[in-house]
């Protein structure tokens, strides 16, 4: 029941409306196991008590006016509607099973549990939208599994600021008081010295001749692939259409510590620059399973990548954001990019995917691209409205072949209600691509929860390997190099 006259009703952002449109409806789902059983009273109070429950966007109901516009409206929250609490276990398919007939020692099985929970979430990611009478937020618990999965619609934030709400929640395991940490604490030596003025400034100039350069090209690009070119067809490209079709979902596992010790191997290189590394190296292992001596030697395909535009970087200062400061507003405040990877025969040197993931990523540092992008979107969204910034986006996706997301998590093992949370996961509702890859850090370790059409891309636990075979390779490729 809304709140009659108390508060007036806040109009969405464009953001918010463009992810309200049939064609960017889009559902963030995060996927929580715990190391104990699920106390099922505790998560409810960790709930109701945390801040979650005062924030506006978690307690309001979506309305629409006589015009058609959208608006929040705030109601009274009833728990219950959202914590969905699963007692059946699930099979391989994500159905509910028949508690009498038992369970196989198979079934009682860790990978059981999560090819079963993966599946669960995959079908959510077509068939089950958020109902609009209520928020738009659900908590299903499963607790035969000792999981949860967290569904939030993306039109009440992103993948920033949702997972600083969710670890507004949690506590370390080492110290039941203290937030999680989230980035690792730098210690800054500065330097002086003198310098000379005229290279100083050379130097600048240059810097600038290079942004405004890359900025040009990367937006004409940007323009060009949402309007009119399309990544060239293979075996994993998706379409018009296939956001509908039935999806399967894998999770490739990656130590933090590996892909640190492949960054060493090329200086000023990150971790970001190895992960699209990772993921070029792996689509060329799977092409070459699937069609073997098929594709021409550097087939591109094109990503399409998401970036904070926060001042603020990592867990937002939640307090700020709810009123509203800018370095750390809450909502959806992200650009896009266009990542190019190319595929390669095998026997190619593993760490020439990272020096070509560095110049491709070290050049869009460099850029504006995803600024402008964001930009492009608000100024459609001004002057054509929501339906057309929501098609423009779905061309963008049709003419791609996959999406990756990387968000950082906590450095260390956190609690939610009491129980140890032994792995975080993150991923979306489907898209028109036929793979989209969506990657969280937690306590060293980096999952990545690889969402595919199943009839264009049957097997995604070998493509799941693809990507931890590449880690592997260029590991010890780097050791080699040392």
């Amino acid at each position: 029941m809304a709140y009659p006259g108390t508060f007036s009703d806040e109009p969405l952002t464009p953001a918010g409306r463009l992810f309200l449109q049939p064609h960017t409806n889009i559902i963030i789902h995060c996927i929580l196991r715990g190391r104990n059983p699920i106390d099922i009273d505790a998560v409810k109070s960790t709930v109701k008590s945390s801040l979650m429950m005062q924030h506006p966007r978690f307690c309001s109901l979506l309305v629409r006016d006589k015009n058609g516009f959208e608006h929040w409206r705030r109601t009274q929250l009833d728990i219950d509607q959202h914590i969905i609490v699963i007692n059946n276990r699930l099979d391989k398919s994500g159905n509910f099973m028949d508690e009498s007939q038992g369970f196989s020692t198979e079934e009682e099985d860790e990978d059981y549990d999560e090819a079963a929970v993966n599946q669960y979430v995959a079908n959510l990611t077509v068939s089950s939208p958020l109902s609009t009478d209520k928020p738009l937020w659900e908590l299903h618990v499963l607790m035969a599994h000792k999981c949860s999965v967290f569904r939030i619609h993306h039109a009440l934030g992103d993948g920033v600021s949702l997972m600083s709400m969710l670890m507004a929640s949690c506590r370390r395991v080492d110290d039941a008081d203290a937030l999680p940490r989230m980035v690792p604490e730098k210690n800054v030596e500065l330097k002086g010295g003198k310098r000379r003025d005229c290279f100083w400034l050379f130097g600048v100039f240059w810097w600038f001749v290079k942004m405004v350069w890359f900025t040009l090209m990367f937006v004409m690009e940007f323009t060009v692939k949402s309007l009119l070119l399309c990544d060239s067809k293979t075996v994993i490209t998706g379409g018009d259409g296939v956001e509908l079709w039935p999806r399967k979902l894998a999770t490739a596992r990656f130590l933090l510590e590996d892909m640190k010790v492949v960054k060493k191997a090329i200086p000023n290189t990150t971790i970001n620059d190895v992960l699209l590394a990772v993921v070029s190296s792996g689509l060329s292992r799977y092409l070459d399973h699937r069609t073997p001596n098929a594709l021409h030697e550097g087939l591109r395909m094109t990503g399409v990548a998401m970036v904070n535009l926060r001042a603020q970087p990592g867990l937002q200062d939640l307090s700020k954001s709810m009123k509203g400061n800018s370095e750390a507003r809450w909502g959806n405040k992200f650009g896009v990019i266009l990542v190019p990877v190319y595929y390669h025969k095998a026997g190619n040197n593993p760490l020439e995917y990272l020096k070509r993931a560095k110049t491709t990523v070290d050049m869009k540092k460099h850029s504006l691209e995803a600024y402008f992008s964001y930009r492009i979107g608000d100024l459609v969204m001004s002057l054509l409205g929501p339906k057309y910034a929501s098609l423009l986006n779905y061309k963008l996706l049709c003419n791609t072949t996959f999406t990756i997301s990387n968000l950082i998590g906590p450095l260390d093992e956190v609690t939610l209600a009491g129980n140890p949370i032994s792995s975080i996961k993150v991923n979306t509702t489907s898209l028109p691509q036929a793979i989209t890859m969506h990657v969280l850090s937690y306590a060293g370790r980096a999952e990545m929860q690889i969402i595919v059409a199943k009839d264009i891309i049957p097997d995604p636990e070998f493509l799941a390997k693809c990507f931890e075979d590449a880690l592997t390779e260029m590991k010890e490729a780097a050791l080699r190099n040392q």
